[in-house]
């Protein structure tokens, strides 16, 4: 049994590793910061035009989600992002971590104070520096496979070219005009995005030509159906085992595999659905002289592709269309936004700079663009226009707030694969947000939000010195440092949170690196691997905000530890903020926050879905009051009679290893440790599960019985030809017999 238990924890151990992307087996090559795009083809694995290779150790989770083609197109782009100013250093950094073939960086400006309450490449001591050249190289310590490279000087039209797609964060709606004029013309098109943030305002505009192919509209795996019947009719009648409704709607298209008897429905021709039911459909086909439906049969949805013609810059600037909407509650603010926008850029033109924080002058200056584009419109004339949000957008107009950042860094980095491999819908074509609701509910005085030449004035000039004094008093308890703990940290430290001598930043996490992390927990670097998570996050943090304080610890928040997290501990919180990745430590937190009436901060990702959740005491619902529907649970006769889909073979798989490696050696230890109770305890039970248990015991102290490891792994081997390889010379033997 002891055997057994090796073999459960360590058989998969002995396989041969796989060699990485490296010609010589270890790690791939690093790149030459500053060299030119072509040569990353290298770096990315590709060799006499072959595609990259794929580093599946590294990019798991991607594969998992995208698909090995979209991570090809992706690893064969060249990107170019300019401005780097917080908004554009996440975006960079996000195709670094994505593994495009190759990120240049532009920008011909120089680091001041405001760039370093939004972009964590910088610091103080590089105030003054090129913006671009200041974050080249933390940008590639990031993905060494990946080549960034820097421009400093004015772009033009003809360095666009080189590119697959092309992100600005700031430029002039003039200069953007001509760029997206010759982006739309080229061929093939070249991507243009065009992204801001202003304060707690944000846009952004795509462009992928006149027509663009999105190839999988929802990156889902199509629907299937297994076939129970199919009529000899016109239009003919499919139905499906009733375990799982279908999903088809009519109209869509199908496709047959292993019909047996109407074998002519297998060649692949897409049929269009009729008469769609929860457990049936028709076919407009007649199948009369097809032959009689045996057995068999899966049917599978046709995913269509999706032609876009994205309109240019200049025709959508004068017809948007319909915008994006992320909030129903504010269905008319993003025509008012869209000519907030506008009006900023002619503001900036006339007067050089952005409207000063508080400045009554300059905010009566901007709703005056505000008013004649208005009228200057003739489809998209607003009646109502929001003064008071209109001030509040000139006043932080110049502020690029990291959490701004973040979320539309995250956003344009999503629309950047999906215009390099045509993998989701992209945005089509404006996408405006406001977080308006942030502010204090106080009224703020312009006193107070003046700069005092410290990293936080951007912040300061939207919410106010006072709210950030708070913010840098702030006790937080962020629980977990994987994908999520790493953007918290990095957002916290630039925001200032917990920065003042008598605050504390705890975060815990038991975890260790690996190196899958490092295609999404940005915080750590490959010779982080095998190191404490939360220990090299905390370090990571303190180096991006020196006035960090925070107690980094490897304690798994549970019952077990409630001595290391007592109650004097959560008296003395402010925040907890979850990133964790399992429902049960969500539901313990969620109870202690309950208990000391502590605001939550949940959240949580899954591929390309993710949630959120503010609870706020005596406020709002706590984590733990709504549940998920309870999952759908496979009849077990069904799972080992006939296991039919993938969800059964996962069961039935389960279900066969539970016994195998964990009930079955537990109870032979059982009987060891004590094998009179134990024969006593059986005789009690006197039914047909208690013999069979007594059975497979007396299997493994006998004939199965393992003395060396040796023995385990022939134990494994006649196991394995046992359940795989009989049943399917069976399967086979049958097939040609009948």
């Amino acid at each position: 049994m002891r055997c057994l238990r090796l073999l459960r924890r360590g058989f998969l151990s002995m396989l041969p590793s796989k060699r990485s992307a490296g010609a010589d087996g270890g790690q791939p090559k690093r790149p030459k910061v500053g060299e030119s795009p072509p040569a990353a083809a290298a770096s990315n694995g590709t060799r006499n035009g072959a595609p990259p290779a794929i580093d599946e150790d590294l990019h798991s989770r991607q594969l998992a989600v995208y698909g090995r083609e979209t991570m090809r197109r992706l690893f064969a782009s060249d990107v170019l992002v300019s401005g780097l100013n917080g908004l554009g250093a996440e975006i960079a950094k996000n195709l670094a971590l994505a593994g495009v073939r190759s990120v240049t960086v532009h920008d011909v400006k120089d680091v001041d104070m405001w760039d370093l309450s939004g972009n964590f490449f910088l610091s103080e001591q590089d105030i003054g520096k090129n913006r671009a050249l200041a974050c080249i190289s933390k940008l590639q310590e990031l993905n060494n496979a990946v080549l960034v490279s820097a421009l400093t000087e004015e772009l033009t039209k003809e360095h666009l070219s080189k590119f697959q797609a092309v992100i600005f964060t700031d430029i002039s709606l003039d200069k953007a005009y001509e760029f997206d004029d010759y982006c739309h013309s080229h061929q093939p098109p070249i991507s243009f995005i065009k992204a801001e943030v202003c304060g707690l305002f944000g846009s952004v505009f795509c462009d992928f030509g006149p027509e663009f192919t999105v190839l999988d509209v929802d990156g889902e795996d199509p629907h299937t159906g297994i076939i129970a019947s199919i009529s000899n009719d016109s239009p003919a009648m499919v139905s499906c085992v009733d375990d799982e409704r279908l999903e088809f709607q009519d109209g869509d298209l199908v496709v047959f595999s292993e019909v047996q008897g109407m074998e002519k429905l297998n060649d692949g021709k897409p049929r269009k659905v009729k008469n769609a039911r929860p457990f049936s459909f028709s076919i407009e086909e007649d199948t009369g002289s097809y032959g009689v439906y045996t057995k068999g049969g899966i049917v599978t949805k046709v995913k269509e592709p999706k032609v876009l013609r994205f309109k240019s810059l200049r025709d959508a600037m004068k017809d948007p269309g319909d915008f994006l909407l992320s909030d129903f509650s504010k269905f008319e603010r993003s025509p008012v936004i869209h000519l907030a926008f506008q009006a900023l850029d002619n503001f900036r033109k006339e007067h050089g700079r952005y409207p000063t924080a508080g400045c009554e002058q300059d905010a009566q200056s901007f709703l005056k663009f505000v008013a004649d584009i208005n009228e200057a419109s003739i489809d998209s004339k607003q009646e109502k226009i929001d003064e008071k949000l209109l001030r509040h957008f000139a006043s932080g107009s110049r502020a690029v707030l990291n959490p701004m950042a973040a979320m539309f860094g995250g956003i344009v980095g999503q629309e950047v694969v999906k215009a390099c491999s045509g993998k989701f819908h992209p945005l089509y074509q404006f996408f405006y947000f406001d977080s308006v609701e942030s502010l204090p509910t106080y009224q703020l005085d312009p006193q107070d939000l003046k700069p005092s030449n410290s990293r936080y004035d951007a912040q300061i000039s939207v919410f106010g010195s006072k709210l950030q004094k708070k913010l840098q008093d702030a006790n937080i308890f962020i629980v977990g440092s994987g994908a999520l703990g790493c953007e918290f940290l990095k957002n916290l430290a630039l925001m200032g949170v917990s920065c003042s001598s008598k605050s504390k930043l705890t975060i815990t996490d038991d975890d260790v690196i690996e190196k899958s992390n490092l295609s999404r927990q940005f915080l750590f670097r490959d010779w982080n691997i095998g190191q404490a998570k939360s220990t090299v996050a905390a370090a990571a943090a303190r180096a991006i905000n020196p006035s960090l304080q925070i107690d980094a610890l490897q304690n798994r928040a549970c019952p077990d530890t409630e001595n290391v997290f007592h109650d004097t501990f959560w008296d003395g919180l402010d925040v907890v903020i979850n990133a964790l990745d399992n429902v049960n430590a969500r539901m313990y937190m969620d109870m202690r926050c309950l208990y000391f009436q502590k605001p939550l901060l949940e959240s949580g990702t899954l591929g390309a879905k993710c949630n959120t959740q503010i609870v706020i005491p005596h406020l709002t619902e706590n984590y733990g009051a709504s549940r998920d529907p309870p999952e759908k649970q496979a009849p077990m006769c069904t799972v080992h009679s006939f296991p039919h889909n993938i969800d059964h073979c996962l069961t039935w798989a389960r279900s066969e290893f539970e016994g195998l490696l964990e009930k079955i050696p537990n109870e032979v230890n059982s009987f060891l440790s004590n094998p009179t109770q134990y024969a006593a305890a059986m005789r009690k039970a006197g039914d047909a599960q208690a013999r069979e248990l007594l059975e497979r015991v007396s299997e493994c102290l006998g004939k199965e019985r393992c003395i060396t490891f040796e023995d385990c792994i022939t134990w494994a081997r006649l196991r394995y030809a046992q359940m795989f390889c009989l049943p399917l010379l069976y399967y086979f033997l049958y097939e040609i017999y009948y």
